[in-house]
């Protein structure tokens, strides 16, 4: 065989193995409104900059007919690229092979592009399109599983990962991408459980539909298992691009800084001077001021419909990344509850693995009473925020709004969590409790006829002398009241002076958060 004649094989065996499960089974996976594995990747990484690895992989199965039945590529595309020039590691299912179901040879080949991403030092994405584990493979795709996993776990903390789920994810498939650190899924085409619909009628004699049990919104609003819901492959990817541009490549790193963000980095917003209500039960917008403080009022918001009582976010501040996480007043009031703590600590915790600044909006009334509350292990829940904040050694900086009370204040990023900068509002009310239970425990006795011209005085009397932000601020709890208008001036200069923050902590293996 000449050299022109093998060099035409590799070009023959390469657009063979480009087919996947051949022309007949793209055209359905299209009529499903859905990309295949080649064509996600070539939305996702710069033009050109693909280097494609175990392209002829094949697996190794010789039960239930399967020597027969051999495809280049063995149901997942894998390799690495860029992503806005930055190196990223990559595996794209392809559901026109196998349905994108998972073997020994497939899962190897996941493994070896995990490896070389933290070898590398950049991030590890997974678009997962799959039927789950092979079942003619029996336990050896388990044990496939099983190598993913376990370095989706040395993985974590080390290099950012993210999935993208744009088809089923059923069984065993849904723990790599619950063990990554963010999770986007599209609308009406993706689906995440470990059993599925036949199994639960079978089991329980339950009918479901998939979506009901694992579609997009259950997972975004009750499970809190999708940070992001996309309506097509297209935006779900726009949205996976966006999110690694607030994040650095590794935890050795520090995000990218943008040059120019804007004329004026230090800009004022009046709207901030008026934005918290005179009547103290009157709910406002946490969103409008973090719009009205970050660069060019972009906020990209993870897990923004489950436990919309706390805000979860990425912004900039003159250039750099940083974590926000905020009390949301329009729910639940901002109290804290267990999914909003559960919430707000993981996020804490990436932002602390990434070396991403923390600023925190405080509007806590406290955590949400209740018998739920207290019966689902709302202290144990409640926390992990607590760990988490204290825990985290990245500069943060808080800001008090309006209401900071009880137990839910220390929580909430205070100088007792070790924030470094603590700045409160002239609106601000810091207190043991809100002035209504305080004066209801304190004069019990004296108000027990029922005066509730006397309740009334005492409550703003209490409320005059002691929840306000000038009591912290004088035993220096509170590093400064400020104007609110000037919040934005406040934070990036509190953040460009603990640039270089560092702090030692006692050395041990691990913390042991109550998980």
């Amino acid at each position: 065989m000449s050299s022109r004649d093998r060099i035409q094989r590799l070009d023959d065996l390469s657009k063979l193995a480009e087919l996947g499960g051949g022309k007949d089974k793209i055209e359905e996976q299209h009529s499903k409104g859905k990309l295949t594995a080649r064509e996600r990747l070539d939305i996702l990484l710069d033009h050109g900059s693909f280097v494609e690895l175990d392209k002829f992989v094949i697996h190794r199965c010789n039960d239930f007919d399967m020597a027969s039945r051999r495809l280049l590529g063995d149901g997942v595309v894998t390799g690495y690229g860029r992503v806005n020039g930055r190196p990223v590691f990559v595996f794209s299912h392809d559901f026109t092979a196998f349905g994108g179901s998972l073997s020994e040879a497939f899962g190897k080949k996941i493994a070896k592009v995990m490896d070389l991403a933290l070898k590398a030092g950049a991030p590890i994405i997974g678009l997962n399109d799959s039927g789950g584990a092979r079942i003619h493979e029996g336990v050896v795709s388990l044990a496939a599983y099983s190598e993913i996993f376990f370095r989706n776990t040395l993985a974590s903390g080390v290099v950012p990962q993210i999935s993208a789920i744009l088809g089923p994810c059923a069984g065993g498939a849904v723990y790599s991408p619950a063990m990554t650190d963010f999770t986007i899924m599209v609308e009406g085409k993706s689906n995440m459980f470990i059993t599925g619909p036949d199994v639960v009628k079978t089991a329980l004699s339950e009918e479901v539909t998939f979506d009901e049990l694992g579609g997009a919104q259950i997972h975004a609003r009750k499970s809190g298992v999708a940070d992001f819901v996309a309506v097509t492959d297209e935006e779900a990817i726009g949205l996976l691009k966006l999110l690694l541009s607030y994040l650095p490549q590794n935890n050795a790193e520090e995000a990218p800084r943008l040059d120019v963000v804007e004329d004026d980095p230090r800009r004022s917003d009046e709207l901030l001077d008026t934005i918290v209500p005179d009547d103290q039960y009157k709910p406002y917008d946490m969103h409008q001021i973090i719009l009205a403080v970050i660069d060019e009022r972009k906020f990209l918001e993870t897990h923004g419909r489950w436990a919309p009582n706390i805000i979860t976010g990425f912004g900039r501040l003159n250039g750099r990344s940083i974590g926000i996480v905020a009390n949301q007043p329009e729910n639940l009031a901002g109290a804290l509850d267990i999914d909003s703590s559960n919430k707000a600590a993981r996020f804490i915790r990436f932002c602390d693995a990434f070396n991403l600044p923390i600023v925190t909006f405080v509007d806590v009334p406290g955590y949400l009473p209740g018998v739920d509350q207290e019966h689902g292990g709302i202290i144990r829940h409640g926390s992990k925020l607590l760990y988490a904040y204290c825990e985290s050694t990245v500069p943060k900086v808080t800001v008090i709004t309006r209401k900071a009370y009880g137990g839910a204040y220390c929580a909430m990023g205070s100088k007792f969590s070790r924030a470094d900068i603590n700045y409160a509002w002239p609106t601000a009310e810091i207190a043991v409790m809100g002035p209504e239970g305080a004066v209801g425990i304190i004069f019990r006795k004296d108000i027990e006829n029922g005066d509730d011209e006397k309740r009334s005085i005492l409550i703003n009397d209490y409320r005059e002398k002691f929840a306000n932000p000038y009591v912290a601020a004088e035993k220096g709890i509170i590093d400064g009241v400020i104007r609110p208008s000037s919040t934005r001036e406040k934070i990036i200069e509190a953040l460009e002076m603990m640039a270089t923050k560092r702090e030692i902590r006692p050395p041990k293996k691990h913390g042991n958060i109550q998980l």
